[in-house]
């Protein structure tokens, strides 16, 4: 399978098959049974495990039906808005983690508050939890998550005599990737635009991409904390050929190191699988481990993608709702998902579902450590202009870091209070 973890940081794109239900206005049942009607996302379940999970619910609870239709992402904001503010929402509705914030501030979720212990709220995956919450209540439960970690060619590494499993801080990654640097081949390739690694390297540093303060939201690249991320990211990305004035999509940085001159890269574990495609001699030479931490004893802060589970307000059957929502994100069907999708359950108690998935072990130990972008309806509008890919690359194209910081922060400041 192979999946991307797209612009919003909330999804995950994998070659699946999965079918189609019926809409919501097909819910009422004239022979005393319930159905539930519930808006899952393209690819976020395959469908031997739909079809699987549905029969399971069913036989469990006899009385409530169960109609999912699959949803596609282009254009999935919209639809739950127009859905939200409507008298025909469906029941339970798959949302990006960082599209709640958007939707409840619009009243049109179900608070699902005082059911946060019932489904297993004491140990959420942060990156989930927290942006499935506004203005101090609940709305989304988490769903599954996903996070990058480091990809590197085991051969390469294996040449330079690198042990990669004693790879545990950033001062050892550096050396590593120094010593791989050379001889043609490039010790990573981490194009300059890369925001959500830069994140993680700003979190790490105690800092953050933006604050709140007395109801307003205010950009915060140019903190102490803020710039000692960006001077690790300079620091690393120096150790390659990445370019400085574009992302990891142009080019894909899959298909870079398909070429053979690469020795990491910052990716899902799914990008192994597209390297593979492009050059199938790699088979067999990739291997993962986690973004290392400033500490051995803390992995490197990562920005956690996936998806949470949503209620619409306006929902027929919001207790039968629940109940889904419960049995799905439950621990035997997390532990289930986990391994049919690659994906990091929903709780870190659950992270050994995944322990024989070598990519997704490596997640779920970065997953630990994760993190989301500001919990606000107004980041939306930051990540559509997104001025942190511009002050990246002047900063490594030589101009002052403080300088551009600051004129960064002012635009994310202006970005997220526009509408307020």
């Amino acid at each position: 399978m192979k999946y991307r973890l797209l612009a919003g940081g909330s999804v995950l794109v994998m070659a699946a098959t999965l079918s189609a239900c019926s809409s919501p206005s097909d819910s009422a049942s004239g022979d005393g049974r319930t159905t539930v009607d519930v808006w899952l996302m393209r690819d976020s379940v395959s469908d031997t495990f739909q079809k699987e999970f549905t029969a399971d619910f069913v036989k469990r609870h006899p009385k409530i039906d169960v109609k999912i239709q699959i949803q596609e992402w282009d254009g999935i904001g919209q639809k739950i808005t127009a859905a939200l503010a409507s008298n025909d929402a469906p029941d339970v509705i798959e949302a990006g983690n960082t599209q709640v914030a958007q939707f409840a501030e619009s009243g049109g979720l179900l608070d699902l508050s005082d059911r946060k212990d019932e489904l297993n709220g004491k140990d959420w995956l942060s990156g989930l939890a927290e942006p499935g919450a506004y203005e101090g209540k609940q709305y989304g439960i988490p769903y599954y998550a996903a996070n990058r970690v480091v990809i590197y060619r085991t051969d390469l590494f294996e040449k330079a005599g690198i042990d990669a499993k004693e790879i545990k801080t950033r001062d050892q990654w550096i050396d590593a990737t120094t010593q791989l640097n050379k001889g043609g081949t490039q010790g990573i390739y981490l194009p300059g635009q890369m925001w959500y690694a830069l994140a993680g390297f700003i979190w790490d540093e105690g800092g953050d991409l933006a604050t709140e303060s007395g109801g307003k939201w205010s950009g915060a690249l140019d903190t102490p904390e803020a710039l000692r991320g960006m001077a690790f990211y300079e620091e690393l990305q120096a150790l390659g050929k990445g370019p400085k004035d574009s992302d990891e999509d142009d080019p894909p940085q899959a298909e870079v190191m398909a070429q053979g001159q690469v020795a990491q890269v910052i990716s899902t574990p799914g990008g192994a699988n597209v390297i593979v495609e492009k050059n199938p001699e790699l088979k067999g030479k990739l291997a993962f481990f986690p973004i290392p931490g400033k500490t051995a004893d803390t992995p490197g802060s990562v920005f956690t993608g996936g998806s949470d589970l949503v209620v619409p307000a306006a929902a027929a059957h919001p207790d039968e709702a629940v109940t889904f929502i419960k049995e799905l994100t439950g621990d035997t069907w997390q532990r289930k998902l986990a391994v049919a999708m690659s994906y990091v359950p929903n709780r870190t108690s659950l992270a050994s579902a995944v322990a024989h998935d070598p990519g997704a072990a490596a997640m779920a130990v970065g997953a630990a450590n994760g993190h989301a972008t500001p919990n606000t309806p107004g980041w939306a509008a930051v990540e559509a202009e997104n001025p942190i890919k511009d002050y990246m690359t002047a900063v490594l194209t030589g101009r002052d870091p403080a300088e551009e910081a600051a004129k960064a922060s002012q635009d994310i400041t202006r970005a997220m209070n526009a509408g307020s």
